[in-house]
């Protein structure tokens, strides 16, 4: 007798691999895993301990900012009715987790070097729990508009600009700051498509921006001195001074940033009138695509699309 099950066929799976709310709102949170090489060079952006220790002020703040950003953003998302937005939500939230998960392993590397972004973001999250207990929700949502629109623009010039890319002297520190660049302005829009759901108006916001604008001066400034002082390099007039001009002198980061940065007070601003659509579609290219920057590291896997 033969048998019946040798004649039996299994039908081919027609089912569609189940994607995240992220990706169906093209904002994909990619987990990376990046990992920092113990003989990391010191000073990997530009070979200047006034420069690395910006970025690495920076990088301290990211863990409890992004996290303060995410619940801002949560606190309204029971308003949302829009099914796009509510997709976008969720990769907004997804992709900061990411970044707060991997900047944590970059101020790892950076405590190993001896600066204290572990004492800088803890800091920062005093000030957000004070932030959180005593700022109206609104505000507070005003609040991550603002610092958004920050990032958006900082890292629009990172992936703009070859003169950041070349700067980067530790492969995989180019890599952690090329994708959250890319992230960053993948869900620029998310935040302030929020505030406007809430009911956010504009004299809140260009207010709570004004507010943001000296309160980040304040917080960067002095965690990057605290930086300098730790590597003993507070003192160090000459390149200081490079670091300096090269961010605040005429053709400097900020300066080229001031345009961007004073459109945000424009009645009827959105973040989308910055078009950074090609400029997106190109680093994907460079970075995802086989033989990309981060096409062997990338993790991402299918998950139910009800993040």
């Amino acid at each position: 007798m033969t048998n019946a099950a040798t004649h039996s066929t299994v039908a081919p799976s027609t089912s569609k691999p189940r994607i995240t709310a992220g990706e169906r709102a093209g904002i994909p949170p990619r987990r990376m895993d990046f990992e920092f090489a113990e003989e990391t060079t010191r000073y990997w952006y530009g070979n200047n301990a006034f420069l690395t220790t910006f970025w690495a002020t920076l990088s301290a703040l990211f863990p409890e900012g992004e996290t303060f950003f995410v619940d801002s953003v949560k606190n309204y998302r029971h308003m949302i009715t829009d099914p796009t937005l509510k997709d976008q939500v969720s990769g907004f939230i997804g992709q900061e987790a990411m970044h707060s998960k991997e900047h944590e392993t970059f101020n790892a590397m950076a405590e190993k070097h001896g600066f204290p972004t572990d004492k800088l973001d803890k800091e920062l999250g005093v000030l957000f729990k004070v932030v959180r207990k005593f700022v109206p929700k609104k505000m507070q949502l005003a609040v991550t508009v603002a610092l958004e629109h920050y990032t958006a623009i900082l890292a629009e010039q990172l992936l703009r600009e070859d003169i950041h890319q070349d700067m980067f002297s530790d492969p995989e520190a180019l890599k952690l700051w090329m994708w959250h660049a890319l992230e960053e302005n993948e869900h620029k829009i998310v935040a302030y498509d929020v505030y406007e759901v809430a009911g956010g108006g504009y004299f809140t916001r260009v207010a709570t921006m004004l507010i943001a604008t000296l309160v980040f001066a304040v917080v960067v400034t002095q965690g990057h001195m605290r930086l300098l002082w730790a590597d003993g390099s507070l003192f160090k007039w000459k390149e200081n001074w490079k670091g300096l001009k090269f961010l605040w002198g005429w053709k400097g980061l900020f300066p080229r940033l001031a345009k961007q940065y004073f459109d945000f007070y424009r009645p009827g601003f959105h973040p989308n009138d910055h078009d950074t659509v090609q400029l997106l579609d190109d680093w994907r290219e460079k970075m995802l695509t086989e033989g990309g920057m981060l096409a062997d590291q990338i993790k991402n896997p299918s998950r139910p699309a009800t993040v």
